[in-house]
Protein backbone atom coordinates (compact mmCIF):
# COMPACT_ATOMS: atom_id res chain seq x y z
CA UNK A 1 0.00 0.00 0.00
CA UNK A 2 1.41 3.37 -1.07
CA UNK A 3 -0.47 6.70 -0.98
CA UNK A 4 0.26 10.38 -1.56
CA UNK A 5 -2.27 12.85 -0.18
CA UNK A 6 -2.45 16.54 0.65
CA UNK A 7 -2.08 17.20 4.37
CA UNK A 8 -5.21 19.43 4.80
CA UNK A 9 -7.45 16.77 3.22
CA UNK A 10 -6.03 14.01 5.41
CA UNK A 11 -6.17 16.13 8.57
CA UNK A 12 -9.82 17.05 7.98
CA UNK A 13 -10.84 13.43 7.34
CA UNK A 14 -8.96 12.23 10.43
CA UNK A 15 -10.60 14.88 12.62
CA UNK A 16 -14.02 13.49 11.61
CA UNK A 17 -13.17 9.81 12.03
CA UNK A 18 -10.91 9.93 15.10
CA UNK A 19 -13.67 11.65 17.11
CA UNK A 20 -15.57 8.33 17.12
CA UNK A 21 -12.69 6.38 18.67
CA UNK A 22 -12.69 6.13 22.45
CA UNK A 23 -9.43 7.06 24.19
CA UNK A 24 -9.53 3.89 26.29
CA UNK A 25 -10.38 0.55 24.73
CA UNK A 26 -10.19 -2.99 26.04
CA UNK A 27 -10.25 -4.23 22.42
CA UNK A 28 -7.04 -2.97 20.71
CA UNK A 29 -8.47 -2.88 17.16
CA UNK A 30 -11.16 -0.38 18.28
CA UNK A 31 -8.39 2.14 19.03
CA UNK A 32 -7.44 2.05 15.36
CA UNK A 33 -8.66 3.67 12.16
CA UNK A 34 -8.95 1.53 9.03
CA UNK A 35 -7.16 2.93 5.97
CA UNK A 36 -8.24 1.49 2.61
CA UNK A 37 -6.45 2.59 -0.58
CA UNK A 38 -8.38 1.86 -3.76
CA UNK A 39 -9.03 3.57 -7.13
CA UNK A 40 -7.58 7.06 -6.53
CA UNK A 41 -9.22 7.39 -3.12
CA UNK A 42 -8.29 6.77 0.49
CA UNK A 43 -11.16 5.63 2.72
CA UNK A 44 -10.89 6.09 6.49
CA UNK A 45 -13.19 4.09 8.77
CA UNK A 46 -13.56 4.30 12.55
CA UNK A 47 -16.02 2.63 14.92
CA UNK A 48 -16.86 2.13 18.59
CA UNK A 49 -19.29 -0.75 17.71
CA UNK A 50 -22.27 1.60 18.27
CA UNK A 51 -21.32 4.13 15.63
CA UNK A 52 -19.24 4.06 12.46
CA UNK A 53 -17.86 6.95 10.40
CA UNK A 54 -16.52 6.42 6.88
CA UNK A 55 -14.87 9.23 4.93
CA UNK A 56 -13.45 9.06 1.42
CA UNK A 57 -10.68 11.42 0.32
CA UNK A 58 -9.16 11.94 -3.12
CA UNK A 59 -5.52 10.86 -3.20
CA UNK A 60 -2.86 9.38 -5.44
CA UNK A 61 -2.73 5.58 -5.02
CA UNK A 62 0.54 3.97 -6.15
CA UNK A 63 -0.29 0.60 -4.56
CA UNK A 64 -3.66 -0.56 -3.22
CA UNK A 65 -4.11 -2.11 0.20
CA UNK A 66 -5.70 -1.82 3.64
CA UNK A 67 -4.33 -1.56 7.17
CA UNK A 68 -5.28 -0.17 10.59
CA UNK A 69 -3.25 2.22 12.76
CA UNK A 70 -3.85 3.88 16.16
CA UNK A 71 -6.40 6.62 15.38
CA UNK A 72 -5.50 9.33 17.89
CA UNK A 73 -1.75 8.92 17.44
CA UNK A 74 -2.11 9.07 13.66
CA UNK A 75 -4.33 12.14 14.00
CA UNK A 76 -1.80 13.90 16.26
CA UNK A 77 1.05 13.13 13.85
CA UNK A 78 -0.81 14.43 10.79
CA UNK A 79 -1.88 17.63 12.56
CA UNK A 80 1.77 18.41 13.38
CA UNK A 81 3.21 17.61 9.96
CA UNK A 82 4.45 20.50 7.79
CA UNK A 83 2.09 21.65 5.02
CA UNK A 84 2.44 19.83 1.71
CA UNK A 85 2.01 16.28 0.46
CA UNK A 86 2.02 13.34 2.86
CA UNK A 87 3.36 9.97 1.76
CA UNK A 88 1.95 6.86 3.46
CA UNK A 89 3.50 3.46 2.84
CA UNK A 90 2.88 0.08 4.44
CA UNK A 91 5.65 -2.41 5.17
CA UNK A 92 3.70 -5.69 5.33
CA UNK A 93 6.62 -7.76 6.57
CA UNK A 94 7.40 -5.58 9.57
CA UNK A 95 3.73 -4.66 10.13
CA UNK A 96 4.60 -0.98 10.05
CA UNK A 97 3.12 2.10 8.38
CA UNK A 98 5.58 4.83 7.41
CA UNK A 99 4.33 8.43 7.20
CA UNK A 100 6.61 10.93 5.47
CA UNK A 101 6.22 14.67 4.89
CA UNK A 102 9.15 16.92 4.06
CA UNK A 103 11.93 16.21 6.60
CA UNK A 104 9.57 14.35 8.99
CA UNK A 105 9.17 10.59 9.07
CA UNK A 106 7.13 8.42 11.44
CA UNK A 107 6.70 4.66 11.70
CA UNK A 108 3.56 3.26 13.34
CA UNK A 109 2.63 -0.25 14.44
CA UNK A 110 -0.33 -1.71 12.56
CA UNK A 111 -3.04 -4.33 13.02
CA UNK A 112 -4.56 -6.37 10.16
CA UNK A 113 -7.47 -4.81 8.27
CA UNK A 114 -9.31 -8.16 8.30
CA UNK A 115 -9.72 -7.89 12.09
CA UNK A 116 -11.52 -4.54 11.87
CA UNK A 117 -15.24 -4.83 12.78
CA UNK A 118 -18.00 -3.36 10.60
CA UNK A 119 -21.41 -2.15 11.70
CA UNK A 120 -24.10 -4.30 10.09
CA UNK A 121 -27.05 -2.39 8.65
CA UNK A 122 -30.45 -3.84 7.84
CA UNK A 123 -32.91 -2.22 5.41
CA UNK A 124 -33.22 1.51 6.02
CA UNK A 125 -36.82 2.04 4.96
CA UNK A 126 -37.13 5.81 5.23
CA UNK A 127 -34.91 8.21 3.31
CA UNK A 128 -35.10 11.99 3.17
CA UNK A 129 -32.86 15.00 2.66
CA UNK A 130 -32.46 17.97 4.96
CA UNK A 131 -30.30 21.08 4.70
CA UNK A 132 -27.20 21.25 6.88
CA UNK A 133 -28.56 24.46 8.44
CA UNK A 134 -31.84 22.75 9.42
CA UNK A 135 -30.06 19.74 10.92
CA UNK A 136 -27.74 22.04 12.88
CA UNK A 137 -30.72 23.98 14.19
CA UNK A 138 -32.62 20.85 15.28
CA UNK A 139 -29.56 19.75 17.27
CA UNK A 140 -28.39 23.07 18.71
CA UNK A 141 -31.83 24.04 20.00
CA UNK A 142 -32.33 20.78 21.90
CA UNK A 143 -29.07 19.06 22.81
CA UNK A 144 -28.48 21.08 25.99
CA UNK A 145 -31.53 19.33 27.53
CA UNK A 146 -30.28 15.77 26.86
CA UNK A 147 -30.08 13.79 30.10
CA UNK A 148 -26.71 12.53 31.33
CA UNK A 149 -28.36 10.14 33.79
CA UNK A 150 -27.48 6.62 32.63
CA UNK A 151 -30.33 4.97 34.57
CA UNK A 152 -32.87 6.76 32.33
CA UNK A 153 -31.05 5.71 29.19
CA UNK A 154 -34.02 6.49 26.94
CA UNK A 155 -33.47 10.21 27.74
CA UNK A 156 -29.78 10.08 26.70
CA UNK A 157 -30.48 11.42 23.22
CA UNK A 158 -32.69 13.52 20.95
CA UNK A 159 -36.11 12.11 20.03
CA UNK A 160 -36.61 12.68 16.29
CA UNK A 161 -40.06 12.00 14.87
CA UNK A 162 -42.81 13.11 12.50
CA UNK A 163 -45.49 15.17 14.24
CA UNK A 164 -48.41 17.47 13.51
CA UNK A 165 -48.57 21.10 14.61
CA UNK A 166 -51.58 23.35 13.87
CA UNK A 167 -52.58 21.06 11.01
CA UNK A 168 -49.07 21.05 9.49
CA UNK A 169 -46.85 17.99 9.21
CA UNK A 170 -43.50 18.60 10.89
CA UNK A 171 -40.20 16.93 11.71
CA UNK A 172 -39.76 17.46 15.45
CA UNK A 173 -36.75 17.08 17.73
CA UNK A 174 -37.25 16.83 21.50
CA UNK A 175 -34.85 16.41 24.41
CA UNK A 176 -35.52 16.35 28.14
CA UNK A 177 -33.77 15.41 31.36
CA UNK A 178 -36.88 15.56 33.52
CA UNK A 179 -36.03 19.09 34.74
CA UNK A 180 -36.30 20.95 31.43
CA UNK A 181 -37.56 20.14 27.96
CA UNK A 182 -36.59 21.57 24.57
CA UNK A 183 -38.66 21.15 21.40
CA UNK A 184 -37.99 22.41 17.89
CA UNK A 185 -39.67 21.56 14.60
CA UNK A 186 -39.47 22.23 10.87
CA UNK A 187 -41.64 21.32 7.86
CA UNK A 188 -41.61 17.56 7.26
CA UNK A 189 -39.12 16.75 4.45
CA UNK A 190 -40.23 14.68 1.46
CA UNK A 191 -39.80 11.00 2.26
CA UNK A 192 -40.01 11.40 6.05
CA UNK A 193 -43.76 10.74 6.31
CA UNK A 194 -44.41 7.57 8.31
CA UNK A 195 -40.86 7.48 9.67
CA UNK A 196 -40.43 5.72 13.03
CA UNK A 197 -39.84 7.86 16.10
CA UNK A 198 -36.15 7.35 16.95
CA UNK A 199 -33.85 8.34 19.82
CA UNK A 200 -30.46 9.48 18.50
CA UNK A 201 -27.73 8.91 21.16
CA UNK A 202 -25.81 11.83 22.69
CA UNK A 203 -22.46 10.87 21.15
CA UNK A 204 -24.02 10.50 17.69
CA UNK A 205 -25.70 13.89 18.12
CA UNK A 206 -22.28 15.51 18.70
CA UNK A 207 -20.88 13.95 15.53
CA UNK A 208 -23.96 14.95 13.53
CA UNK A 209 -23.42 18.53 14.65
CA UNK A 210 -19.84 18.36 13.37
CA UNK A 211 -21.15 17.00 10.05
CA UNK A 212 -23.70 19.81 9.75
CA UNK A 213 -20.89 22.34 10.19
CA UNK A 214 -18.61 20.70 7.61
CA UNK A 215 -19.88 22.78 4.69
CA UNK A 216 -22.09 20.44 2.61
CA UNK A 217 -25.49 22.04 1.95
CA UNK A 218 -27.61 18.89 1.69
CA UNK A 219 -27.58 15.96 4.11
CA UNK A 220 -29.20 12.60 3.38
CA UNK A 221 -30.78 10.71 6.30
CA UNK A 222 -31.76 7.03 6.13
CA UNK A 223 -33.67 5.43 8.99
CA UNK A 224 -34.88 2.15 10.39
CA UNK A 225 -36.27 1.55 13.90
CA UNK A 226 -32.77 0.57 15.13
CA UNK A 227 -30.23 2.39 12.90
CA UNK A 228 -29.61 5.78 11.34
CA UNK A 229 -27.28 6.57 8.44
CA UNK A 230 -26.35 10.14 7.61
CA UNK A 231 -24.46 11.07 4.43
CA UNK A 232 -22.89 14.47 3.89
CA UNK A 233 -20.54 14.85 0.94
CA UNK A 234 -17.73 12.29 1.35
CA UNK A 235 -18.71 11.36 4.93
CA UNK A 236 -21.12 8.58 5.91
CA UNK A 237 -22.07 8.16 9.58
CA UNK A 238 -23.96 5.05 10.68
CA UNK A 239 -25.19 4.65 14.24
CA UNK A 240 -27.29 2.41 16.41
CA UNK A 241 -30.30 4.12 17.98
CA UNK A 242 -31.30 3.97 21.63
CA UNK A 243 -33.51 0.93 22.13
CA UNK A 244 -36.20 2.34 24.37
CA UNK A 245 -39.47 4.27 24.46
CA UNK A 246 -39.30 8.04 24.77
CA UNK A 247 -41.85 9.26 27.33
CA UNK A 248 -45.09 10.98 26.33
CA UNK A 249 -43.47 14.41 26.55
CA UNK A 250 -46.56 16.30 25.34
CA UNK A 251 -48.25 15.59 28.68
CA UNK A 252 -45.75 17.83 30.50
CA UNK A 253 -46.09 20.76 28.09
CA UNK A 254 -48.49 23.14 29.89
CA UNK A 255 -51.56 24.19 27.92
CA UNK A 256 -53.35 26.49 30.38
CA UNK A 257 -50.61 28.71 31.82
CA UNK A 258 -52.28 32.13 31.88
CA UNK A 259 -49.74 34.37 33.65
CA UNK A 260 -47.83 35.95 30.76
CA UNK A 261 -44.48 37.69 31.15
CA UNK A 262 -42.54 39.43 28.37
CA UNK A 263 -39.01 40.71 28.91
CA UNK A 264 -35.82 41.68 27.13
CA UNK A 265 -33.93 38.41 26.81
CA UNK A 266 -30.44 39.93 26.82
CA UNK A 267 -31.13 41.98 29.96
CA UNK A 268 -32.65 38.94 31.67
CA UNK A 269 -29.73 36.66 30.74
CA UNK A 270 -27.18 39.13 32.13
CA UNK A 271 -29.16 39.63 35.35
CA UNK A 272 -29.47 35.87 35.94
CA UNK A 273 -25.76 35.46 35.28
CA UNK A 274 -24.88 38.21 37.78
CA UNK A 275 -27.07 37.15 40.72
CA UNK A 276 -26.27 33.44 40.24
CA UNK A 277 -22.63 34.22 41.06
CA UNK A 278 -23.66 33.65 44.69
CA UNK A 279 -25.86 30.59 44.13
CA UNK A 280 -24.63 27.34 45.67
CA UNK A 281 -23.02 24.80 43.34
CA UNK A 282 -25.49 22.16 44.47
CA UNK A 283 -28.81 23.90 43.88
CA UNK A 284 -27.94 26.95 41.76
CA UNK A 285 -31.37 28.33 42.71
CA UNK A 286 -32.52 31.82 41.75
CA UNK A 287 -35.88 33.30 42.81
CA UNK A 288 -38.02 35.31 40.41
CA UNK A 289 -40.50 37.69 42.11
CA UNK A 290 -43.05 39.34 39.82
CA UNK A 291 -45.08 42.35 40.87
CA UNK A 292 -46.49 44.78 38.34
CA UNK A 293 -43.95 45.61 35.67
CA UNK A 294 -40.93 44.69 37.79
CA UNK A 295 -39.10 41.39 38.01
CA UNK A 296 -36.81 40.95 41.01
CA UNK A 297 -34.19 38.23 40.76
CA UNK A 298 -32.63 37.15 44.03
CA UNK A 299 -30.22 34.58 45.42
CA UNK A 300 -29.74 33.87 49.08
CA UNK A 301 -26.81 31.64 49.99
CA UNK A 302 -26.24 31.11 53.76
CA UNK A 303 -22.58 30.31 53.09
CA UNK A 304 -21.65 33.38 51.04
CA UNK A 305 -24.32 36.10 51.06
CA UNK A 306 -27.18 37.40 48.93
CA UNK A 307 -27.78 39.22 45.64
CA UNK A 308 -30.78 40.96 44.06
CA UNK A 309 -31.42 42.73 40.78
CA UNK A 310 -34.55 44.37 39.37
CA UNK A 311 -35.38 44.58 35.68
CA UNK A 312 -38.40 46.16 33.92
CA UNK A 313 -40.82 43.71 32.28
CA UNK A 314 -44.31 43.50 30.84
CA UNK A 315 -46.57 41.58 33.26
CA UNK A 316 -50.20 42.21 34.26
CA UNK A 317 -51.19 39.07 36.22
CA UNK A 318 -51.21 38.43 39.99
CA UNK A 319 -47.95 38.76 41.91
CA UNK A 320 -45.88 35.59 41.75
CA UNK A 321 -42.73 34.15 43.32
CA UNK A 322 -41.10 31.13 41.67
CA UNK A 323 -37.64 29.54 41.76
CA UNK A 324 -35.53 27.98 38.99
CA UNK A 325 -32.10 26.48 38.51
CA UNK A 326 -30.06 29.43 37.19
CA UNK A 327 -28.02 27.21 34.86
CA UNK A 328 -31.21 25.97 33.20
CA UNK A 329 -32.52 29.53 32.80
CA UNK A 330 -29.26 30.59 31.12
CA UNK A 331 -29.26 27.54 28.83
CA UNK A 332 -32.72 28.45 27.54
CA UNK A 333 -32.00 32.19 27.29
CA UNK A 334 -28.98 31.41 25.11
CA UNK A 335 -31.20 29.53 22.61
CA UNK A 336 -33.59 32.42 22.01
CA UNK A 337 -32.83 34.40 18.86
CA UNK A 338 -35.17 37.38 19.15
CA UNK A 339 -34.77 40.18 21.67
CA UNK A 340 -38.00 39.38 23.53
CA UNK A 341 -38.68 36.23 25.56
CA UNK A 342 -42.12 35.09 26.67
CA UNK A 343 -42.70 33.17 29.94
CA UNK A 344 -46.05 31.52 30.68
CA UNK A 345 -46.61 30.66 34.36
CA UNK A 346 -49.37 28.81 36.21
CA UNK A 347 -48.22 28.73 39.85
CA UNK A 348 -44.94 28.29 41.81
CA UNK A 349 -45.18 24.49 41.72
CA UNK A 350 -46.10 23.90 38.06
CA UNK A 351 -44.03 23.75 34.86
CA UNK A 352 -43.31 27.04 33.10
CA UNK A 353 -43.25 27.46 29.32
CA UNK A 354 -40.69 29.70 27.65
CA UNK A 355 -41.01 30.82 24.03
CA UNK A 356 -39.13 32.94 21.55
CA UNK A 357 -41.61 35.67 20.57
CA UNK A 358 -40.55 35.67 16.90
CA UNK A 359 -39.94 31.91 16.55
CA UNK A 360 -43.05 29.77 17.03
CA UNK A 361 -41.21 26.59 15.95
CA UNK A 362 -39.40 26.30 19.30
CA UNK A 363 -40.63 25.93 22.86
CA UNK A 364 -39.01 25.20 26.20
CA UNK A 365 -40.47 23.87 29.45
CA UNK A 366 -38.82 24.39 32.81
CA UNK A 367 -39.67 22.74 36.12
CA UNK A 368 -39.56 25.10 39.11
CA UNK A 369 -37.61 24.44 42.30
CA UNK A 370 -38.06 25.47 45.90
CA UNK A 371 -36.15 28.54 47.03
Amino acid sequence: MRITIEKPKLAKALAHTASVVERRNTIPILSNVLLTADDDALTLTATDLDMEVVETVDSTISAKGAVTVPAHMFNDIVRKLPDGDVSIERDAEQERLTITSGPSQFSLQTLPADDFPTLSVEDLDHTFEISAADLKRLIEKTRFAISTEETRYYLNGIYLHAAESDGRETLRAVATDGHRLAQVEMPLPDGAKGMPGVIVPRKTVSDLLRLSEAGDDSIRIELSPSKIRVSAGQVVLTSKLIDGTFPDYERVIPQDNDKRLELDNGTFEQAVDRVSTLSSDKGRAVKLALSGDTLTLSVNNPDSGSATEEIPVSYDADALEIGFNSRYLLDIAQQLESETAEFLFADPGSPTMVRDVKDTSTLYVLMPMRV
